[in-house]
Protein backbone atom coordinates (compact mmCIF):
# COMPACT_ATOMS: atom_id res chain seq x y z
CA UNK A 1 0.00 0.00 0.00
CA UNK A 2 2.52 2.49 1.40
CA UNK A 3 4.53 1.91 -2.36
CA UNK A 4 1.55 2.80 -4.45
CA UNK A 5 1.07 6.22 -2.23
CA UNK A 6 4.50 7.71 -2.60
CA UNK A 7 4.00 6.79 -6.16
CA UNK A 8 1.13 8.78 -6.40
CA UNK A 9 2.10 11.89 -4.00
CA UNK A 10 5.20 12.03 -5.79
CA UNK A 11 4.06 12.60 -9.37
CA UNK A 12 1.39 14.94 -8.32
CA UNK A 13 4.04 16.94 -6.54
CA UNK A 14 6.74 17.03 -8.77
CA UNK A 15 4.46 17.54 -12.04
CA UNK A 16 2.85 20.47 -9.94
CA UNK A 17 6.14 21.33 -9.54
CA UNK A 18 7.46 21.43 -12.83
CA UNK A 19 3.90 22.87 -13.77
CA UNK A 20 4.58 25.86 -11.35
CA UNK A 21 7.94 26.59 -13.00
CA UNK A 22 6.87 26.40 -16.93
CA UNK A 23 4.19 28.86 -15.58
CA UNK A 24 7.00 31.43 -13.89
CA UNK A 25 9.06 31.05 -16.88
CA UNK A 26 5.76 32.03 -19.10
CA UNK A 27 5.83 28.52 -21.27
CA UNK A 28 3.32 27.96 -23.12
CA UNK A 29 0.23 25.12 -22.71
CA UNK A 30 1.97 22.57 -24.49
CA UNK A 31 5.22 23.46 -22.27
CA UNK A 32 3.71 23.48 -19.01
CA UNK A 33 2.71 19.60 -19.86
CA UNK A 34 5.89 18.64 -20.87
CA UNK A 35 7.50 20.26 -18.13
CA UNK A 36 5.04 18.66 -15.20
CA UNK A 37 5.74 15.18 -17.02
CA UNK A 38 9.53 15.67 -17.04
CA UNK A 39 9.26 16.44 -13.52
CA UNK A 40 7.44 14.02 -12.25
CA UNK A 41 9.38 10.94 -13.91
CA UNK A 42 12.67 12.25 -14.78
CA UNK A 43 14.38 11.18 -11.77
CA UNK A 44 12.54 7.40 -12.08
CA UNK A 45 14.44 7.20 -15.20
CA UNK A 46 17.60 8.25 -14.05
CA UNK A 47 17.43 5.87 -11.16
CA UNK A 48 16.63 2.71 -13.96
CA UNK A 49 19.46 3.55 -16.22
CA UNK A 50 21.75 3.36 -12.98
CA UNK A 51 20.33 0.23 -11.31
CA UNK A 52 20.60 -1.34 -14.51
CA UNK A 53 16.44 -1.49 -15.73
CA UNK A 54 15.58 -0.56 -19.13
CA UNK A 55 14.19 3.22 -19.07
CA UNK A 56 11.23 1.68 -20.88
CA UNK A 57 10.05 0.58 -17.27
CA UNK A 58 8.16 3.97 -17.32
CA UNK A 59 5.76 2.92 -20.07
CA UNK A 60 3.85 0.61 -17.84
CA UNK A 61 3.07 3.03 -15.34
CA UNK A 62 0.38 4.42 -17.39
CA UNK A 63 -2.20 5.27 -14.25
CA UNK A 64 1.07 7.80 -13.19
CA UNK A 65 1.21 9.32 -15.97
CA UNK A 66 -2.44 10.16 -16.47
CA UNK A 67 -2.60 11.02 -12.62
CA UNK A 68 0.15 13.59 -13.73
CA UNK A 69 -1.45 15.01 -16.58
CA UNK A 70 -4.90 15.74 -14.59
CA UNK A 71 -3.15 16.95 -12.17
CA UNK A 72 -1.62 19.41 -14.60
CA UNK A 73 -4.62 20.25 -15.91
CA UNK A 74 -6.34 21.14 -12.96
CA UNK A 75 -3.51 22.93 -11.69
CA UNK A 76 -3.59 24.95 -14.99
CA UNK A 77 -7.12 26.20 -14.50
CA UNK A 78 -6.91 27.72 -10.69
CA UNK A 79 -7.25 31.02 -10.92
CA UNK A 80 -3.63 32.74 -10.82
CA UNK A 81 -4.47 34.26 -7.36
CA UNK A 82 -3.71 31.02 -5.91
CA UNK A 83 -0.70 29.77 -7.75
CA UNK A 84 1.39 32.93 -8.10
CA UNK A 85 3.23 32.36 -4.77
CA UNK A 86 6.52 30.09 -6.21
CA UNK A 87 8.48 30.76 -3.09
CA UNK A 88 5.32 29.02 -0.94
CA UNK A 89 3.68 26.43 -3.02
CA UNK A 90 6.90 25.79 -5.68
CA UNK A 91 9.08 25.34 -2.44
CA UNK A 92 6.16 23.32 -1.17
CA UNK A 93 5.28 20.72 -3.64
CA UNK A 94 8.89 20.30 -4.23
CA UNK A 95 9.79 18.79 -1.02
CA UNK A 96 6.73 16.62 -0.94
CA UNK A 97 7.99 15.23 -4.00
CA UNK A 98 11.39 15.12 -2.55
CA UNK A 99 10.28 12.62 0.46
CA UNK A 100 7.95 10.85 -1.51
CA UNK A 101 9.96 9.93 -4.61
CA UNK A 102 12.76 9.78 -2.02
CA UNK A 103 11.01 7.19 -0.13
CA UNK A 104 10.06 5.39 -3.30
CA UNK A 105 13.32 5.23 -4.75
CA UNK A 106 14.66 3.70 -1.92
CA UNK A 107 12.16 0.87 -1.28
CA UNK A 108 12.28 0.13 -5.20
CA UNK A 109 16.28 -0.79 -4.74
CA UNK A 110 15.45 -2.81 -1.61
CA UNK A 111 12.85 -5.32 -3.41
CA UNK A 112 15.43 -5.69 -5.97
CA UNK A 113 18.12 -6.52 -2.58
CA UNK A 114 20.93 -4.10 -3.79
CA UNK A 115 23.14 -3.41 -1.46
CA UNK A 116 22.80 -0.45 1.09
CA UNK A 117 25.03 1.93 -1.25
CA UNK A 118 22.75 1.22 -3.92
CA UNK A 119 19.60 2.10 -1.99
CA UNK A 120 20.51 5.40 -1.31
CA UNK A 121 21.72 6.31 -4.44
CA UNK A 122 18.48 5.57 -5.90
CA UNK A 123 16.51 7.83 -3.23
CA UNK A 124 18.65 10.49 -4.04
CA UNK A 125 18.10 9.98 -7.99
CA UNK A 126 15.05 9.30 -7.73
CA UNK A 127 14.14 12.17 -4.91
CA UNK A 128 16.26 14.44 -6.47
CA UNK A 129 16.56 13.62 -10.20
CA UNK A 130 13.30 15.25 -11.67
CA UNK A 131 13.95 18.52 -9.65
CA UNK A 132 17.56 18.72 -11.52
CA UNK A 133 16.23 18.07 -15.02
CA UNK A 134 13.09 20.62 -14.73
CA UNK A 135 15.85 22.92 -13.62
CA UNK A 136 18.46 22.82 -16.12
CA UNK A 137 15.63 22.78 -18.95
CA UNK A 138 13.60 25.65 -17.23
CA UNK A 139 17.60 27.03 -17.15
CA UNK A 140 17.67 27.76 -13.48
CA UNK A 141 20.49 26.72 -10.59
CA UNK A 142 19.21 23.15 -9.49
CA UNK A 143 17.76 23.40 -5.99
CA UNK A 144 20.70 20.04 -5.07
CA UNK A 145 23.30 22.84 -5.97
CA UNK A 146 21.61 25.77 -3.65
CA UNK A 147 22.68 26.80 -0.06
CA UNK A 148 19.57 25.20 1.70
CA UNK A 149 19.93 21.33 2.62
CA UNK A 150 18.07 19.21 -0.12
CA UNK A 151 19.14 15.97 -1.18
CA UNK A 152 20.97 15.19 1.78
CA UNK A 153 17.32 14.46 3.17
CA UNK A 154 16.50 12.25 0.22
CA UNK A 155 20.14 10.34 1.35
CA UNK A 156 19.14 10.19 4.78
CA UNK A 157 15.85 8.42 3.56
CA UNK A 158 17.88 5.79 1.86
CA UNK A 159 19.86 5.37 4.47
CA UNK A 160 16.75 4.36 7.23
CA UNK A 161 14.97 2.68 4.78
CA UNK A 162 18.34 0.25 3.92
CA UNK A 163 19.02 -0.88 7.24
CA UNK A 164 15.41 -1.89 6.80
CA UNK A 165 14.80 -1.98 10.40
CA UNK A 166 11.73 -0.93 10.83
CA UNK A 167 9.60 -1.64 7.17
CA UNK A 168 5.74 -1.25 8.37
CA UNK A 169 4.07 1.26 6.12
CA UNK A 170 2.84 3.28 9.47
CA UNK A 171 6.99 3.94 9.90
CA UNK A 172 6.98 5.04 6.41
CA UNK A 173 4.14 7.70 6.31
CA UNK A 174 6.33 8.95 9.42
CA UNK A 175 9.46 9.11 7.21
CA UNK A 176 7.82 10.84 4.81
CA UNK A 177 6.75 13.52 7.01
CA UNK A 178 9.70 13.75 8.74
CA UNK A 179 11.69 14.11 5.42
CA UNK A 180 9.18 16.79 4.17
CA UNK A 181 9.62 18.79 7.39
CA UNK A 182 13.34 18.64 7.23
CA UNK A 183 13.39 19.90 3.88
CA UNK A 184 10.74 22.97 4.42
CA UNK A 185 12.36 23.57 7.48
CA UNK A 186 15.34 23.74 5.58
CA UNK A 187 14.51 26.57 2.84
CA UNK A 188 12.86 28.23 5.69
CA UNK A 189 15.56 28.58 8.11
CA UNK A 190 18.50 28.74 5.19
CA UNK A 191 20.34 25.60 7.11
CA UNK A 192 23.87 25.07 5.12
CA UNK A 193 26.09 22.68 4.73
CA UNK A 194 29.48 23.43 4.86
CA UNK A 195 31.20 25.83 1.96
CA UNK A 196 34.81 26.14 0.92
CA UNK A 197 35.63 28.99 -1.02
CA UNK A 198 38.53 28.89 -3.52
CA UNK A 199 39.83 31.97 -4.45
CA UNK A 200 42.08 31.00 -7.59
CA UNK A 201 43.39 34.50 -8.39
CA UNK A 202 46.39 34.81 -5.52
Amino acid sequence: MAWEVFSIVGTIAFALSGAIVAMEEEYDLFGVYLLGVVTAFGGGAIRNILIGLPVSTLWGQEMMFQIAMISITIFYLVPRYFVKHWNKWGNFTDAIGLAAFAIQGGMYAVSLDLPISAVIVASVLTGAGGGIVRDLLARRKPLVLRAEIYAVWAAFAGLIIGLEIFTDDLFLYLLFAIITTLRVASYTKHWKLPVRKLNLNI
